[in-house]
Formats: C-alpha cells, structure tokens, sequence
C-alpha cells in the first residue's frame, strides 16, 4: 500500500464511495417497489421485474448480500481514508480524515441515492437486480452463512426470523389504497368500491323496506279492492297474504296476471299464479344474501326475525343499489323522504332510512343504531318527543315539527348549521 501512488489511491476512494451509494440505493429501491405493481410487470414479461421478483422471495438474503457489500466498500474506504491522511497530513490528519469521509458517506453514498432510489424505485431496483442476481450466486455461501449467524441470534432473542405476510391486506388497508387511488380510479368507481367492501357490515336490515310500508295484496280483501291494487301498483312483485301479513302464502309477478275472474276465484287464481315466498333471516350480511339470491335465482325475499315474525322485504335492486347508489337518471333528485326548502333546511320523514339519508345526502348520521330518522330520535331522548323539540345528534340541528301518537312523523334537519358549528370548532 506504501507504493501505491496516490492518485491511484484517491481514485480507488472515489470507486469504493461509488459502490456503496449503489448498495444503499439499491436496498432501498428493492424494498420501496410496489409488490402489486411489481406482479403485474412480471405477468407481462419484463425481466427486471422478474429478477427482482425472485430475489424479494428471500429479503434476508437480499438484505444480507447488500449489506455485505456495503459494508465491505465502507471499511475499505475507510481504511484509503486512514491511509492518505497518514501520507499525506501525519498523525493529525487521521481525525480530519474520519470527519470528511463521514460526511461524504452520509451525503454521496447514503442520503443522496437512498432518497433517488426511494422517489425512484424501478429506475434503481430493476438495473440493480441484474448486478445483485450475480453476486448473490458468487458470494452465495458468505451470505447463507451470515444469514445462518444472524437468525441465529434472532432465535436467542426469542424472535422469529420468518416475517407476517406484507403482501396482504386487510380490508381497512385496502379501503386505504382505494381511497387514496386518486385519478387512477374514477370517483364513481371509487365509491361503488368502497360499497362492495363495507358489503360484510350492512344486514338486510339496514336497506329493508319496513314491514308497514310493504305494498302486500290482502286476499281476504273484496276483490274490487285487490284489482284496484293491481292496477295501481308500482311493482312487479307483490306479496299475497291473508288478514295477517305474517301469513305470507306466496310472491305475485303481476306480469302473469292476465285475464283474473272479476268477482269469485279471484284469491285462488292469484294464489295459484303466486310463488313460494322466500324468507331471509334477520341479520345476514348483505354479501351473504347477494350469494343467496344469485344461487336461488330469487329477486325478492321477506326478512323474518327469531320468532318468525315478518320484519321487512328485500329486493336484488335495493341490495345493488347499495353498491351502485340510487337508480335515477337526475343524480339532483332527492330522497322522496326529504323536502328542501328555501330556508336551506330539509323536512324528513320520521320514517326515512338514516342510512340512505347518508348516502343522498352526503350527511353523516349514526348508523350503528336505530334504522330510521324515528328511532334515532326516540332513543337519543328516550321518550316520545312533542313537536318544537330541538335536539342535536352528530353535529346536526333537528326539530321535531310532527308526531303522532307514538312516533315522530316529519323532524326538520339544519345541515348547513353543522357545518357553521364545525368551522367555529376548528
């Protein structure tokens, strides 16, 4: 090393530099690609992907080998380092030496590529893979043994050297990734995501119509009244029962109604025309019963709780538009349980689903309760509330404006006070 001039030590200094910044940007572009991504440039064919798929199988090796590396060149400059100072300074010069390459390790070989590498990951990791797929098969046995001494000691530490999964996600993870898509994923779209994912936390009972507002055909009605009801009706599909709605005996497609008997009969022919109905029990998930009705073929079922009483009706439409939102072709429409008014305030029915409130109207009622604007109110002030009651849930002025004998009929909602108090608040 005496005779070796010092030009050619020098230059040796800068090389060894060099290769450590390669080393560090190199580990960190590896470990900063995007493992998704990642899988779909390897179904396509590139071969950096593929290399650097194949070498992120075993990260500790991968880690092992570049630190290795990095390692390596750092002693070995700093030993270049030790030696010029002495040739050059003298003893006093060993300090000096020290400080300068510290900093220039820090800023060159670690700061500097390490941030390149991390705002740049492919740029760094797929050329860097080519480089490290032949190193780790020359120094294979170094690295296995490090690796060996290194587990070793995790293992004393009564820690697993074998990590979870990170390419998995759970599903708040991936409503995270979603979320934060941007751009890539039409706001829409976005949505209709988000809706699939939170699919296994609604029930049935959260988009059910309520038993009292099903449109039922009572077939010990006058038959009058029941081809009234026919022809007047908005659906296709109308549940047949007799005097008691807990006696379902079958589901009606009008469209098979052809020519009924006006007077005698009529019950027994729409009967005969009617289907098995199909009951859905209180509390299944609404990704449970989407399975359910594509493997029964069935559009429509009545939601009976533990008792077998008849708690509501679902339908495939109400389920999917939960997923896509409302069916209309006016996205200004609003809920026909809300009535803006000019004040800015809305009148909504007491009997209105605070969920589909939420969605309407982009509101942000409680949900973990009570189904509808009625029953949010009744059980935050425990009682049946008169009309000029003013409460606030969840940040949103409400005044109960009509109720009757043992529920609350029309509340009036101030969102845009919410928003005057949230402001205040911040």
């Amino acid at each position: 090393m005496i005779d070796v001039p010092s030009g050619v030590l020098i230059g040796a200094l800068v090389v060894l530099v060099i290769l450590s910044a390669c080393f560090s940007g190199s580990e960190t572009g590896m470990m900063a690609l995007n493992r998704y991504r990642l899988r779909h440039l390897v179904r396509d064919g590139h071969r950096g992907a593929r290399r650097a798929s194949r070498l992120l199988e075993r990260p500790d090796r991968l880690i092992g080998l570049i630190l290795l590396g990095n390692n390596f060149v750092n002693i070995a400059a700093s030993s270049l380092a030790t030696v010029l100072a002495l040739r050059l300074l003298g003893e006093a010069g060993i300090a000096l030496a020290a400080g300068l390459l510290t900093l220039v390790i820090l800023i060159f070989a670690e700061v500097a590529p390490k941030t390149f590498a991390a705002l740049h990951p492919e740029r760094v990791a797929f050329p860097a893979a080519h480089v490290l797929t032949w190193l780790l098969f020359v120094f294979q046995p170094l690295v296995l043994a490090v690796n060996w001494m290194a587990n070793g000691v995790l293992r004393l530490l009564r820690l697993s050297p074998a990590g979870s999964d990170r390419d998995s996600l759970s599903r708040e993870e991936l409503r995270t990734v979603v979320a934060e898509s941007g751009a890539l994923i039409p706001r829409r779209h976005r949505q209709m995501l988000m809706s699939i994912l939170d699919l296994e936390k609604v029930t049935v009972d959260d988009i059910m119509i309520p038993r009292q507002e099903i449109n039922a055909i009572d077939l010990d009605d006058p038959p009058s009244e029941i081809l009234e009801q026919i022809m007047h009706t908005q659906h296709t599909r109308v549940p047949l029962y007799r005097s008691d709605i807990n006696e379902i005996e079958g589901i009606l497609h009008l469209r098979r109604v052809v020519a009924p008997p006006r007077e005698d009969g009529l019950a027994e022919y729409l009967r005969a025309q009617a289907d098995e109905p199909y009951f859905i029990p209180a509390g299944t998930p609404l990704s449970v019963q989407l399975l359910n009705f594509q493997r029964t073929h069935e559009r429509i079922g009545l939601i009976v709780d533990e008792y077998g009483e008849i708690e509501g009706l679902a339908t495939v439409e109400d389920l999917l538009e939960e997923i896509v939102g409302q069916f209309t072709t006016d996205p200004t429409d609003h809920s026909p349980d809300v009535h803006p008014q000019p004040d800015g305030t809305y009148l909504v029915d007491g009997s209105a689903n605070v969920r589909e409130l939420n969605r309407a109207m982009q509101w942000e009622l409680p949900t973990g309760g009570p189904k509808t604007v009625n029953g949010l109110i009744i059980e935050y002030l425990g009682s049946i509330p008169e009309p000029g009651t003013s409460l606030m849930i969840a940040g949103y002025p409400i005044e109960i404006m009509q109720t009757t004998g043992n529920a609350v009929r029309t509340a009036r909602i101030i969102p845009a006070l919410r928003k005057t108090v949230a402001e205040t608040a911040g």
